[in-house]
């Protein structure tokens, strides 16, 4: 019989040289002036002057407030510990660096995965019975983790913190059940930073009580792709003791993660994938297919592949709400990582503006993770330092309250299409002003056109037919200025300058559906060279939608065949300059193989060009585009 669906909770009642002061204080005022003693800071940064080698090992099980397994007992999470030792610090307390995560050990790598391919959308009354493909994504997400930044322990225990890694519930050594984002999985990490504090219980491997007497109970989590996700949950809760986060390539809405706009979405290069695998993969298989088995297969049911609605299943996996935020946040992220999309900080970061929260960001080309410690950026003051050194100095300034100035430097960092890092004072770009670049076509076949101005009166409508089952998005991108029965393409004149973008471009779009109840909705804003290059496109951000959420992501409503609806939706976040002598392209299709599911061929598409625009957030306005 199925277990409750509900979230249990249990009540449960607990109980040169530098000196060490109280950290920083929530987000109202940063660190006061101190000189921590026993640790040494050269140039604002700690230095590595305690021996890794003497360092203390421990292991810890933490109680938490959660019974994700609904055994009737606290799930305890499993965590390690490793910190200078006391004679080495002459017994002053240390703070804590915190990374959380689902993937320590135990994983099942090779989870079945739901077939893509359906006879039709699901949304459409019909489904693929083809069954399940086995896929490795064990090797994938091995990939994805080799990203992760160079231990944090042989680093940060020589400059006298301690270094937690967990392991969340329902996966390794803990108890329980995954919960893939929700409030028990949120509190089950909580309860780590409340034991550091003397909130919770600890026990180790022989039942024994534990304490943190060590810690000062400062606590910085950490952590890359889902391990950054949890100190973005952790930090919505407001728990005292957490002061600061650095999130890297970290999910800030599991809806955004597997959805976009009403629309089954998957993470780049995870084709398929949905929540309830990646729950199956971190439970690991005997877990998964023994005592979690209910538990996983109402992860399945309730998030909802046929009608893709945000949902309550997935507001419960929302951090975007800040209001309670009293850490200080770090985002990294990767402007080109389409695993987690650039929607991820960039939402996150908007509500951190919102509430003021103390922040910083540094966005680099990569994909999904890091920056790479050696990184560098020069600041406006002449001074370089490499994005370890940045987070080194963030951690000391929020842990150690070492005054070294960081937070009176630019906000935002940014790397170039050159590869050069630069500084602005906030993303977006202040300076960047919404265009509208209207669509034009005198011809129900050839390719449009971009336009600032007024297009030419036209009654024209064009026409395409999905087939992106078998065509791939890069030839739909390919060859802007020939026809093609597959997609719809426009594009700007040559451009006389250098052109930025900074922040959402929007997609408004007048279409019919002319054969289906519903169709994928994709579009793609690209970098075309000049006419007639032969060099390959540059795609800058996509963007999905259901048309059948052409209202709210929250609710489906019928599409009536043939008639044409207005459709709004945001592309995936993005700061990028296009060189002059340049165009900018939007390419309109349907299925895209990448990323959504992929019915047979054949449903038709038809949009009104002189309705349509896109809308680009150009620093400087309309009058940088020249045309």
């Amino acid at each position: 019989m199925r277990r409750p669906r509900h979230l249990a909770l249990l009540s449960i009642g607990v109980s040169g040289a530098l000196v060490l002061s109280a950290a920083p204080t929530a987000t109202a005022a940063p660190p006061t002036a101190t000189t921590p003693t026993g640790i040494v800071v050269s140039d604002g940064m700690t230095q590595p002057v305690f021996s890794l080698a003497d360092a203390i090992e421990e292991r810890v099980f933490v109680q938490t407030p959660v019974d994700t397994d609904h055994d009737g007992r606290p799930d305890r999470v499993a965590i390690d510990i490793s910190r200078p030792r006391e004679t080495a610090t002459q017994g002053f307390k240390v703070p804590v660096i915190f990374e959380h995560s689902p993937y320590r050990k135990g994983t099942w790598g090779d989870v079945p995965y739901p077939s893509v391919l359906v006879d039709d959308l699901p949304q459409n009354g019909l489904t693929d019975r083809s069954g399940r493909r086995a896929f490795d994504v064990g090797t994938q997400r091995a990939q994805a983790k080799a990203n992760l930044p160079g231990s944090l322990d042989d680093y940060y225990v020589p400059r006298g913190y301690a270094v937690v890694l967990g392991q969340s519930v329902g996966t390794g050594d803990s108890d329980g059940c995954p919960t893939s984002g929700d409030q028990a999985e949120t509190l089950g990490t909580k309860a780590v930073i409340d034991w550091l504090n003397g909130r919770a219980k600890g026990y180790d491997a022989n039942g024994a009580p534990v304490t943190a007497g060590w810690t000062t109970g400062a606590v910085g989590m950490t952590g890359v792709s889902y391990n950054g996700t949890l100190p973005n949950q952790v930090a919505t809760t407001g728990v005292k003791g957490l002061k600061t986060i650095v999130p890297v390539s970290a999910i800030s809405s599991w809806y955004d993660y597997y959805r976009a706009n009403g629309l089954v979405v998957a993470p780049g290069t995870f084709q398929g994938e949905d929540l309830d695998i990646l729950a199956q993969y971190t439970a690991g298989h005997a877990r998964a297919e023994g005592p979690c088995a209910d538990e996983l297969a109402a992860i399945t049911e309730e998030q909802d592949r046929v009608t893709g609605d945000y949902s309550e299943f997935w507001r419960d996996r929302d951090y975007l709400d800040a209001r309670n935020v009293k850490a200080s946040v770090f985002v990294v992220h990767g402007l080109n990582d389409w695993n987690v999309k650039t929607e991820h900080f960039a939402g996150w970061w908007d509500q951190l503006a919102k509430r003021d929260v103390p922040r910083k960001i540094w966005l680099h080309q990569g994909g999904h993770g890091g920056p790479g410690s050696n990184a560098s950026v020069t600041l406006p003051s002449g001074q370089t330092w490499t994005y370890k050194q940045t987070e080194n100095r963030w951690f000391d300034f929020w842990l150690w309250n070492v005054r070294n100035g960081i937070m009176d430097e630019p906000t935002a960092v940014l790397q170039r299409e050159d590869r050069a890092y630069t500084t602005y004072a906030n993303w977006p770009d202040p300076a960047a002003r919404e265009v509208g670049l209207r669509f034009a076509a005198t011809d129900a076949t050839a390719p449009g056109a971009l336009t600032t101005g007024k297009p030419p009166k036209s009654t024209v409508e064009q026409s395409f037919v999905d087939e992106g089952r078998t065509i791939h998005p890069d030839t739909l991108v390919s060859n802007p200025d020939t026809a093609s029965a597959n997609r719809l393409a426009y594009r700007s004149p040559e451009l006389t300058q250098s052109v930025r973008i900074s922040g959402r471009p929007e997609m408004r779009l007048r279409m019919a559906i002319d054969n289906k109840p519903d169709a994928n909705l994709t579009a793609y804003l690209v970098d075309y060279g000049p006419a007639g290059s032969t060099a390959a496109p540059t795609v800058v951000t996509r963007g999905w939608m259901d048309p059948q959420n052409r209202k709210s992501a929250a609710r489906t409503e019928p599409v009536k065949q043939g008639k044409l609806y207005d459709y709004r939706w945001t592309m995936e976040p993005k700061d990028y300059v296009f060189p002059a002598g340049h165009r900018i392209g939007v390419v309109i299709f349907s299925s895209d193989q990448e990323y959504t599911l992929l019915p047979l061929g054949g449903t038709e598409l038809r949009v009104a060009p002189n309705d349509s625009e896109l809308r680009l957030p150009v620093v400087g306005g309309r009058s940088v585009l020249g045309f």
